[in-house]
């Protein structure tokens, strides 16, 4: 069982301030793989920071993204919305805030990294976060995707992704448009990228939050949770 350390870390993009949260088992002292978690709409919250335990155990040191900034934490889906929405219609602007956060990851100094052994994953929206971020050809050895939208302005992009790919789709879910699949599918396979899309049936959107209770738009299914993180663990340790 880990003892988890949670650190938040200030950074800044274009002289704004951000916070992140660094989680890490502290007992370990050698450099491990630096994981990067884009949280959900709402943010940096302490759901976000326990998804980061579950994958960060003792082999990987998790930073939660702040992709908002320090100031804005979201409170109600109205406010994660007006948060959200510029960053989905400025593509260019949402990889800057991810890159950011991915060198705040490698240059932090509470937990030793190895600066070779990196990837990213998100959840909801930050499953796009994710995916963008490997398209604007971060170094990450993999960008796995939990119920996020795939679609992208320019699916040329798919030619810097450097690493592996995984998406873990609920195929029920009503909030990621069923011909998006195919869209990424072929965007994928256009660019050469080693790519996986698991889709686990009667699972709706976020099925690894504890607590969506919404159906059919949202509901948590911990049965297609643990699936989609072993599915993700099983990558990782073949990458990292």
């Amino acid at each position: 069982m880990s003892d988890f350390t949670v650190i938040p870390v200030a950074y800044s993009v274009d002289g704004q301030a951000y916070e992140g949260q660094l989680v890490f088992d502290a007992s370990v002292t050698s450099a491990r793989p630096g994981l990067l978690l884009a949280p959900n709409w709402m943010g940096v919250t302490g759901g976000a920071i326990d998804l980061a335990k579950k994958a960060a155990g003792k082999d990987y040191v998790v930073l939660v993204a702040d992709i908002y900034g320090a100031e804005v934490r979201p409170n109600g889906n109205e406010q994660a919305a007006a948060a959200m929405m510029p960053l989905k219609n400025d593509r260019a602007l949402l990889r800057k805030r991810m890159q950011a956060s991915l060198a705040t990851l490698q240059s932090q100094t509470h937990a030793a990294v190895a600066s070779d052994k990196l990837a990213v994953f998100g959840f909801c929206f930050g499953g796009c976060c994710a995916l963008e971020l490997a398209r604007d050809g971060a170094p990450v050895k993999a960008a796995v995707s939990f119920h996020g939208t795939l679609d992208t302005p320019n699916t040329a992009d798919a030619n810097n992704i450097q690493g592996k790919v995984l998406v873990l789709h609920g195929a029920a879910d009503p909030l990621v448009p069923k011909e998006q699949l195919p869209a990424f599918e072929a965007e994928m396979d256009a660019a050469g990228v080693d790519w996986q899309l698991v889709s686990y049936g009667g699972a709706v959107h976020s099925f690894t939050d504890p607590k969506a209770d919404n159906m059919p738009m949202m509901k948590y299914n911990p049965v297609v949770s643990e699936r989609a993180f072993n599915t993700m663990a099983h990558l990782l340790k073949e990458v990292l």
